[in-house]
């Protein structure tokens, strides 16, 4: 039926009407005219990337390049960023737990720290000043800073 239409219209244009009054009697606009002239016939399907990734080579893939992004792997697959989204990767050892341990962090030099604190307290007094002054508390009436 489309196609039908197609050629209707492309008829009408060899008989030598113009655009204008082409589009406004069929009630299309120009542009698609236009492309009906370049295409006669529908197309009838798209390219289209794969929507499916072998599920034995996934892990691996993820084991070989740990810090890749999704639409990488997906280029490597010859697939969609989002068929690479939704396989659960699991096998990712990139992300690690957050933990409040700090590996740099050396705990015998801060005990030491906190021991010489509180031999300081009891013999003067410690004040503790602030380096952002007192302008930023002061009220502002438009936005945060």
């Amino acid at each position: 039926m489309i196609s039908h239409f197609r050629k209707k219209v492309l008829a009408k244009l060899k008989d030598d009407y113009p655009i204008r009054a082409v589009t406004q009697k069929c009630e299309i606009d120009k542009n698609t005219i236009i492309e009906y002239k370049k295409w006669i016939e529908i197309k009838r399907t798209r390219p289209s990337k794969s929507s499916q990734v072998d599920d034995d080579l996934l892990p691996t893939n993820v084991e070989k390049y740990l810090n890749n992004f999704q639409y990488e792997r997906a280029i490597r697959f010859g697939c969609g960023k989002s068929t690479i989204g939704g396989y659960p990767q699991t096998t990712k050892k990139s992300q690690l737990k957050k933990t409040l341990y700090l590996p740099k962090a050396k705990i015998e030099l801060r005990e030491q720290y906190l021991e010489d604190l509180d031999q300081l307290k009891y013999q003067h007094p410690i004040i503790y000043l602030s380096e952002s002054s007192f302008k930023s508390h002061k009220h502002r009436i438009h936005g945060y800073s």
